[in-house]
C-alpha cells in the first residue's frame, strides 16, 4: 500500500488525552479567523497525525490536537480515533486515520473544523476505498463528525490521499479539495453536520496519476487555486509533473510544469504557495528532494493568468550554506513563515540527508528568505544539532528537520521554527537559537 510522510511517535506521548480548553465566552457566529482555531477563543492550534494508537503501531491512526495559548502551543492535548464518540468508522488495522488533514471553518460558525482523511478505510467488500470526515469545532474543541460522500467508490480508490482547502468558486465558503484513485475531487458547495450539499467536479486529465494537492492565491482574483503533483500516467509513470488548476466560477486547467523525469517521487514532493517578492501574484515552491538525487528547491513564479517562470535553488545556490550532495534531499519537507517581520515570507527547507562533522544522515535546516526579488538564498540562515543553542547530540542518521513548521504560535509577527521537538523563535534578524526551548508538539508540527 502506498505509504504517506505520516509521523509516526512513541505511544507514550499518545496515552491519556488531556482536557480540552473551554472558553470564558462563547465564539461569535462570524466565521474562524483562523483555519486550526477549532475551540474559537483566539489562539491557532496544531493538528498532527501519526499511525500509533493507545493500541500500539498498527497504522490505524490517531489524530492529535494541541491547542494554542498566548505564549504559543500549550500543554493541553487532545487526541482522537474513530473509537472516538461520534467519529465515523472504527478504528481498524492500516486505516490511516489522520494521513491527510485540511481545516477551515466549514460550517462558518466561528470555530475551526478539520477534514481529516482515513485512505486505507475498508468499505463493505472494497479494501482501502478510504473515507473523508470533518470533525466539528466547538468550545470545548473538537468532537464528533461528518461523512464526506465518496462520488466515485473504488477498491483501492484510496479516498482522501491528500487534501487542500480553499474557496475554490470564490462564493466566500470553504471547499475541499480531495485524491480518490489518483484523481482530484473538488467539492463545491455546503458542509454542515448533516452532510454535504452541492456539486463535485472531477478535475480529470488522462496522463495525470495525482499524488498531491496545494491550494492558495496564485493570481489576483478572489478565488483559490489549485496545484496537482503527480506524475504522467504513462508507461512506468517515469514523469513527475504539476499541474495549474485557477479557481472561478469553474476551475479552468492552466499550465502545466514538469519537475522531474525518471523514477517517479511526485509522492515525496512537498508544496506551499505564497507570495513570496509581494507583487500580489503567489509562487508555488516545491520541494523536490530527489531533483539530481541531491534535491532542490523549484520556485514557479505567479502571474495575472498563472504559474509562468521558473527559479531553482539548491545548495550550489549563492548564499545557501553546504554543498548540493547526492543524498542531502534538500527540499525534503518546506514551509512558509514570515520570520524576520518585513512582511516577505520565508520558507524552511529540511535536508535531513546532510552529513555534518562525519555524521552520515545527520540533518540540517535551511530558511530562504524572500525579498523583493523573490526567494533565494542571500540572507538565507543553516541550523543542525551542532549550531551553537540547537540542543541534543550531532548523530548519525539523525535526520534534523525531517519534520518542520514555520508558524507565528504567539501571535508577535515572528514565525517560530518548529523542528525535532524544539521550538527556535523567530526575531527581527530571522530565526534563533538562543532561549530555544522544547515543544513536545513541533514533532508533529509538519
Amino acid at each position: 500500500m502506498h505509504t504517506r510522510t505520516t509521523a509516526t511517535v512513541s505511544a507514550a506521548l499518545l496515552v491519556g488525552a488531556l482536557a480540552p480548553l473551554t472558553l470564558a465566552s462563547p465564539a461569535t457566529a462570524a466565521p474562524a479567523k483562523y483555519a486550526d482555531d477549532f475551540n474559537g477563543d483566539g489562539y491557532r492550534d496544531y493538528a498532527y497525525g501519526t499511525s500509533v494508537t493507545g493500541a500500539g503501531d498498527d497504522g490505524s491512526g490517531t489524530v492529535g490536537i494541541i491547542y494554542g495559548t498566548a505564549t504559543g502551543p500549550g500543554t493541553h492535548r487532545q487526541d482522537i480515533t474513530q473509537n472516538s464518540p461520534g467519529v465515523p468508522g472504527v478504528d481498524e488495522w492500516d486505516d490511516g486515520f489522520g494521513n491527510a488533514m485540511a481545516g477551515a471553518d466549514f460550517n462558518r460558525d466561528g470555530y475551526a473544523d478539520l477534514a481529516v482523511a482515513s485512505y486505507g478505510e475498508d468499505v463493505g467488500t472494497r479494501t482501502a476505498e478510504g473515507a473523508i470526515m470533518i470533525l466539528w469545532g466547538s468550545a470545548s474543541g473538537l468532537s464528533g463528525g461528518t461523512s464526506v460522500p465518496n462520488k466515485a467508490p473504488q477498491k483501492f480508490g484510496q479516498f482522501g490521499l491528500d487534501l487542500a482547502v480553499g474557496d475554490f468558486n470564490g462564493d466566500g465558503r470553504p471547499d475541499l479539495a480531495a485524491l480518490n484513485h489518483h484523481t482530484a475531487y473538488v467539492y463545491l458547495g455546503s458542509f454542515t453536520k448533516s452532510g454535504f450539499s452541492g456539486t463535485v467536479t472531477e478535475l480529470h486529465k488522462d496522463e495525470m496519476f495525482a499524488e498531491h494537492l496545494a491550494a492558495g492565491k496564485v493570481t489576483k482574483d478572489s478565488a483559490t487555486d489549485l496545484v496537482v503533483v503527480g506524475a504522467v500516467d504513462g508507461s512506468e509513470h517515469t514523469v513527475t509533473g504539476a499541474w495549474f488548476f485557477r479557481g472561478g466560477r469553474t476551475l479552468a486547467r492552466g499550465a502545466t510544469f514538469k519537475l522531474g523525469s525518471g523514477e517517479d517521487t511526485s509522492w515525496e514532493v512537498d508544496t506551499q504557495i505564497a507570495d513570496f517578492n509581494k507583487d500580489g501574484y503567489g509562487d508555488i515552491a516545491f520541494g523536490h528532494p530527489n531533483a539530481t538525487g541531491k534535491g532542490g528547491v523549484l520556485l514557479w513564479r505567479g502571474t495575472s493568468t498563472g504559474p509562468g517562470s521558473v527559479t531553482r535553488i539548491n545548495q550550489a545556490s549563492p548564499g545557501v550554506v553546504g554543498a548540493a550532495e547526492y543524498g542531502d534531499r534538500f527540499g525534503a519537507r518546506v514551509s512558509v513563515g514570515d520570520v524576520n517581520h518585513d512582511g516577505y515570507p520565508d520558507l524552511a527547507v529540511a535536508s535531513p540527508g546532510e552529513d555534518v562533522d562525519g555524521r552520515v544522515d545527520a540533518g540540517a535546516v535551511h530558511i530562504l528568505r524572500g525579498s523583493a526579488s523573490g526567494l533565494t538564498g542571500s540572507g538565507s540562515q543553516y541550523f543542525d544539532r551542532s549550531s551553537t543553542g540547537v540542543p541534543g547530540e550531532l548523530e548519525a542518521y539523525g535526520s534534523f528537520g525531517d519534520h518542520l513548521r514555520l508558524r507565528d504560535s504567539d501571535r508577535d509577527g515572528y514565525a517560530d521554527l518548529f523542528t525535532d521537538y524544539m521550538r527556535l523563535r523567530g526575531t527581527s534578524k530571522g530565526i534563533t537559537a538562543t532561549g530555544t526551548e522544547d515543544a513536545v508538539s513541533s514533532q508533529f508540527m509538519q
